[in-house]
């Protein structure tokens, strides 16, 4: 086991991973900017050090300042927690390098599946579903016409690299084809720095499906459920729940056998997402994420498994000790993203947090780092916390959410907490009859 693991992130996922080290008995220690220095996960962290200014390029993202800070303290381990570098190969690699361990994949399977061509073409290759499009990036608009014909319109162009909804263009019709792979192309060069785009066929109505991975690089992995990430905005997730009110119990088994069996064969190790749109009973891989997600709670309040906890124990050479049959679900749970944003539009509100009262009672979960009188910054994600309900039943959960997010006060900004309140009081919410498509919808009502 590790002795020290550098947390190489901030906010409430660094006090996540805080958490699950201090479990272990693991030290810690916390690096952050110079506008996170009174952030809470630096105050409780057993060392931390300063590395850099607030601009994410000079910190949180600066690779010779993350390292420099492990051989300062003398940590033996990094995890990224999500964003940033977590899902960057190069990170990993040099970490590797410099006999560092990096909690998660190997630099080979982040690269792999940061790729999304490579990664379509590598889980076709393992059994598991793709959406119908190009065999690989699609340069010219004469092979983006043939494509597009091929599999029928509507379309979507999508960076290869990259993602949250950048380089991603829908198309409805062939006259806009041409102008809609250019904007894709620029898009995708200024966000990732590669031009590629591949085309896919766009679905209709279909739901987010996730399912949760875990494996242990020497072939053994298991599948913790899914999650149902089908409420977004401009490609964001904003609700997230587990298990999914649109699949069945011969349908949640299938895929999630499937995805399982593929992960141990490719040797995959650490926590993985592998992600599905789902339409008229059917899966089609979208992505996989190599890192720890943002709603992983919803997963952990059903099965009971620290997901943070097996990371790093994983990380550390240790063999996966779930077999599939240790996974057992229990209840529903929903994850609301709580953000220091206008409810409404969206427009990011930094500031000083004047009043803070979290909600509690059985089944309630506040992972946030924030505090009372501490300042959030404009320099990052406006994600200030994510409150987490567990119901023994869908209904249970629900009205356990209503009445959490009723005792929820912050003071001083604001906040999605309306937002929330209005979507759980929706009957489609209520009855689980929701798809992508649905809160953009639901948004642009007057």
């Amino acid at each position: 086991m590790f002795d020290k693991v550098l947390i190489a992130n901030r906010g409430e996922i660094a006090l996540r991973i805080q958490r699950a080290c201090k479990e272990l008995g693991i030290a810690t220690v916390a690096v952050h900017s110079t506008a996170d220095a009174e952030a809470m996960h630096v105050r409780l962290a057993d060392e931390s050090v300063c590395i850099g200014p607030p601009q994410a390029s000079d910190s949180y993202l600066n690779i010779p300042r993350l390292l420099a800070a492990c051989e300062i303290t003398g940590a033996d381990a990094v995890h990224p927690g999500y964003g940033f570098l977590s899902e960057n190969a190069r990170f990993a690699e040099i970490l590797e390098d410099h006999n560092i361990t990096f909690i998660g994949p190997s630099s080979e399977h982040i690269r792999i599946m940061g790729d999304k061509i490579a990664a379509k073409e590598t889980v076709q290759r393992l059994g598991i579903p793709v959406v119908p499009g190009s065999e690989g990036g699609v340069r010219g608009d004469l092979e983006a016409r043939k494509v597009s014909e091929a599999i029928g319109y509507p379309v979507l162009v999508k960076a290869a690299s990259g993602g949250g909804g950048r380089g991603m263009k829908v198309v409805h019709k062939p006259e806009d084809l041409s102008s809609s792979m250019a904007a894709a192309r620029s898009e995708a060069k200024a966000a990732f720095g590669d031009d590629t785009v591949y085309i896919e066929k766009f679905l209709t109505r279909p739901r987010h499906i996730e399912i949760q991975v875990f494996g242990d690089g020497q072939g053994n992995a298991v599948h913790l459920g899914e999650r149902d990430c089908s409420l977004q905005r401009r490609h964001q997730k904003v609700l997230e729940e587990a298990p999914s009110p649109a699949l069945n119990a011969d349908s949640r088994r299938r895929i999630g056998e499937t995805v399982a069996k593929a992960i141990g064969d490719l040797g995959y190790r650490s926590a993985g997402t592998v992600e599905f749109l789902y339409e008229d009973g059917q899966f089609f891989f979208i992505e996989m994420n190599t890192r720890l997600q943002v709603e992983h709670p919803v997963t952990e309040m059903i099965t009971g498994i620290d997901l943070v906890l097996e990371q790093i124990r994983v990380a550390s050479g240790s063999q996966l000790t779930l077999t599939q049959d240790d996974v057992t679900f229990s209840g529903h749970a929903i994850e609301c993203r709580i953000n220091a944003e206008n409810p409404r539009t969206f427009r990011p509100s930094p500031g000083r947090i004047t009043y803070w009262h979290p909600p509690g009672g059985l089944g309630v979960r506040v992972d946030s780092g924030v505090y009372q009188g501490y300042s959030i910054p404009p320099y990052y994600d406006s994600l200030i916390g994510k409150l987490v309900v567990h119901g023994k039943t869908r209904n249970e959960c629900l009205m356990r959410l209503k009445r959490a997010l009723s005792e929820f006060v912050i003071d001083g900004i604001e906040t999605t907490i309306p937002l929330f309140n209005e979507l759980i009081r929706q009957p489609d919410i209520a009855n689980g009859m929701y798809d992508i498509h649905w809160l953009e919808k639901f948004l642009s009502k007057p």
